[in-house]
């Protein structure tokens, strides 16, 4: 019986203790993977709920097409947004899309010192 109770409190011990380690960031050290996941993360954020609601609230008539260069550091958050081409001709827009941006952290990390640009092109 006592060993059961000691056995118990171990396999509790490390389900508590090992929670944690699954659900750090994945760390990428390819520049494909991150661009990958840079794109396939900006598809899910501009197909997203809260930024469609925001769009439409202010920016309803607005379509076309934006290519941007978005800088991403070691922590996984967005530390540039450039404007590179667009079909847009709404500086308020533009303005909007890059606070909104800027405000997100992605679901990975980089290694250290680790910085990388990728080109991404939004159609709205």
């Amino acid at each position: 019986m006592r060993k059961n109770q000691l056995l118990l409190c171990v396999g509790i011990f490390l389900l508590l203790f090992s929670a944690p380690a699954f659900s750090q960031k994945k760390v990428l050290t390819d520049e494909e993977e991150v661009t990958e996941m840079v794109t396939k993360e900006m598809d899910e954020v501009f197909k997203s709920k809260d930024f469609l609601k925001q769009k439409d609230k202010k920016f309803k008539d607005v379509t076309g097409t934006i290519v941007t260069d978005i800088g991403v550091v070691q922590s996984g958050k967005v530390s540039t947004f450039f404007k590179v081409d667009s079909d847009i001709n709404n500086p308020m827009f533009t303005n909007f899309l890059s606070e909104y941006v800027l405000d997100h952290k992605f679901y990975f990390k980089l290694q250290k010192q680790q910085r990388y640009k990728v080109r991404y092109t939004a159609t709205f």
